[in-house]
């Protein structure tokens, strides 16, 4: 696994590139995150499972934010490159909503013209190294890019969830935005895939894994993340992993 920083002038949308090789194969649980995902397969075979289908992820794919795990199957000598992009930062290179991507993987022609999309392929196949192949991916991007300035509204709203690592009632959010809910909803939606209560969630429930330790209790870190309920949590926490607390700490994801 190696990550790759992008250039200045992509620095405001992506958040890094990502190059995954599986010589030996493996199978990873990838949790959902705030962060939308262009993937570039360069050799082998990638799968995922859901719900007990196994789907071929198409050779170029962009992944909106989902609200379950997905166990992906990366096949023995693959390799993969990864597009993470910030949260909104998506939106500076589609016209499109992206909450119509909500919990979907599809073939990245379905946002962009399939000529681009051959002819990025094909240059990443020729590419010598990572190297080549992350200023092909920028350059790409570059053409694509549509629009330079960010929602100052939406980035507003982004970092009081992040600053409150998602426990965070909406509207005690909009008390210093200028918007009422609704047309608030629906702008978030449309910049960053998903609505800002799925949002902090993911933020929640993310901060919570990423800052566990052993040495903690699961009730004691439940009780960080503002969850006052255990049932509660526990129904969360299945739902956004696919396994209870305990099954899910065990075998913690790759990446």
């Amino acid at each position: 696994m190696a990550h790759f920083l992008p250039s200045p002038v992509l620095q405001p949308y992506i958040k890094t590139f990502l190059i995954l090789e599986s010589e030996q194969g493996m199978v990873n649980r990838i949790l959902p995150d705030t962060s939308i995902v262009i993937a570039f397969r360069l050799r082998g075979n990638v799968s995922f499972a859901d719900n007990n289908d196994t789907q071929a992820f198409p050779q170029s794919t962009i992944t909106g934010i989902r609200e379950s795990s997905r166990l992906v199957d990366y096949k023995k000598g693959s390799s993969n490159l990864l597009i993470i992009f910030k949260e909104g930062g998506a939106a500076a290179f589609f016209k499109e909503p992206l909450h119509e991507l909500g919990g979907i993987s599809v073939s990245l022609d379905y946002l962009i013209q399939r000529s681009k999309v051959n002819a990025i392929e094909e240059e990443l196949a020729a590419a010598a190294n990572d190297s080549q192949r992350i200023l092909i991916v920028e350059r790409f991007l570059l053409s694509e890019l549509k629009k330079t300035q960010t929602d100052l509204l939406v980035s507003e709203a982004i970092q009081q969830i992040r600053q409150s690592k998602g426990d965070i009632k909406i509207k005690d959010m909009l008390l210093n935005l200028p918007i009422s809910r609704d047309p608030f909803e629906k702008r978030f939606r449309k910049i960053t895939g998903t609505s800002p209560k799925h949002f902090s969630v993911i933020v929640r429930l993310k901060h919570l894994i990423d800052n566990y330790s052993s040495y903690t209790s699961l009730t004691d870190a439940a009780y960080a993340a503002g969850y006052y309920d255990q049932a509660h949590f526990i129904k969360d926490f299945r739902a956004f992993t696919g396994l209870a607390p305990l099954d899910f700490f065990k075998t913690p994801p790759e990446w």
